[in-house]
């Protein structure tokens, strides 16, 4: 039976929209609702725009570029992030991000909502990312943010989008989003709950950094740089002993990493003898209208070494590379070159999710699974996995090259603070996703008990 939902003409809204999709009847109930509260238009109380809309070039080091991918759920990622020259920054001055700015992805994926924090800074964007200015302090960033993010602020987002495949919002749409005005207290209440989630998340990454540190300090990997030669050798009988006779593989920063690893006091091993590479163990096609969480190399997030999303999928739909079940307490590496930086710690949450053969799937032996995710994230491990990688265009490592991968044999103290400071990081990040999420939740609980009364 067919659904359909009526209106009046004279509800149809500014802009002379008579489209059905900006009438479902999930957005008039919500429409509704605040329409029994005190709302204010964005454009009353702050400056809305976007960001560079022609080419730029990008540079080593410099202001910070961000584009809809570095917006996620309430906070910037700066996974990835690229840079501009401040010449660049200048002529796009309008863009410049400051301290408590609003940002949200315009075009592709609609609606991410982020804060900009101090640790942001200096940063500019470009034309997929619109930049809230609040010129009013009736409102903060961390109120405005998780109600963007609630059912009541995501469902305007989402209804003014507009186009084919591409989606995007217009800035003239965007201003006419409306806000709730809430009590003073009931706003701070809010913020403070998202500012702890991005306080929390900032300790995250620290705890995380400090424990990369720590492997690389003990190394020496910190201090290690590579120059790049005007040419280099290598012998005729080592290219038949490791079967490769490409030059990319000879490159004499592999052979420093390798003799660096080789060098430490207190010995190395094989990666494989503390880790089970595990080959494809599932084949989802066997079971075809059985539900399966997915996860692929874009959703692991290589700044903290955890798995942020996934897909649900019928075991029919899957792709052919949907081969491998993980559990708790695995690592996946991704074997592709390109992003050898991707590998994360399957949790309890993911336990039984099916994996990509785009990964490497390790299983702890004698180390902890925190433990063996920074090391297959350092440099060492890292560097060495290039050097193993075959193919063109899309090189990857072969399992049958991880024989080849060495590690260090770090004393069991330091390996067990290393592993602790991972732990606390992923359990402080989880943290932080509660708490930007209940804030999120909190202006929902607030807006529809307004609307109750």
């Amino acid at each position: 039976m067919a659904v359909c939902n009526a209106i009046m003409l004279s509800e149809v809204r500014s802009g002379f929209r008579i489209d059905s999709e900006f009438y479902k009847k999930e957005y008039i109930e919500k429409d509704h609702i605040l329409s029994k509260i005190n709302t204010i238009p964005l454009w009353r109380f702050s400056k809305v725009t976007d960001g560079e809309h022609g080419s730029v070039t990008f540079v080593d080091n410099g202001i910070k570029y961000l584009t809809a991918e570095h917006i996620k759920q309430g906070y910037v990622d700066f996974n990835d992030v690229r840079f501009i020259s401040p010449e660049v920054d200048q002529r796009n001055a309008r863009a410049r991000v400051n301290e408590g700015d609003i940002l949200i992805s315009i075009k592709g994926t609609l609606g991410e909502i982020a804060l900009a924090e101090k640790s942001l800074l200096p940063a500019n964007m470009n034309r997929d990312v619109a930049i809230i200015k609040l010129f009013s302090k009736a409102f903060s960033g961390e109120y405005i943010t998780p109600f963007l993010r609630s059912k009541f602020g995501a469902y305007q987002l989402s209804r003014e989008g507009s186009g084919g495949v591409q989606q995007m919002i217009t800035l003239e749409r965007l201003k006419c989003v409306l806000i709730p005005l809430l009590d003073n207290s009931k706003q701070n209440e809010i913020g403070a709950l998202h500012l702890k989630g991005l306080f929390l998340r900032q300790k995250s990454l620290s705890l995380y950094n400090q424990a990369q540190h720590l492997l690389e300090s003990e190394l020496g990997l910190d201090k290690l740089t590579f120059k790049r030669p005007v040419g280099y050798t290598a012998r005729f009988s080592d290219t038949l002993t490791n079967g490769r006779f490409d030059a990319d593989y000879y490159r004499p920063q592999f052979a420093a990493i390798q003799q660096t690893v080789k060098d430490y006091s207190n010995g190395y091993e094989p990666l494989i003898s503390i880790a089970a590479a595990l080959k494809p163990n599932i084949d989802p096609t066997k079971t075809p209208n059985q539900l399966y969480n997915y996860i692929e190399l874009s959703n692991i997030n290589p700044t903290l070494g955890t798995v942020d999303g996934f897909a649900s999928m019928l075991g029919k739909d899957l792709p052919s590379r949907a081969r491998r079940q993980v559990i708790n307490g695995d690592v996946i590496a991704s074997a592709v070159v390109g992003s050898v930086d991707k590998a994360a710690v399957i949790g309890a949450a993911q336990s039984g999710f099916i994996a990509s053969t785009g990964f490497f799937h390790f299983r702890p032996i004698r180390v902890s699974s925190e433990y063996l995710l920074i090391l297959v994230k350092s440099k060492c491990v890292r560097m060495q996995f290039q050097q193993q990688s075959t193919g063109g265009i899309l090189s990857a490592v072969p399992d049958s090259r991880l024989k080849n991968i060495i590690v260090p044999k770090l004393p069991d103290k330091l390996q067990q603070k290393i592993s602790y400071l991972v732990f606390q990081s992923h359990r402080a990040k989880k943290r932080s996703q509660e708490l930007l999420d209940q804030a999120k939740a909190r202006v929902e609980q607030l807006i529809e008990e307004a609307a109750a009364r």
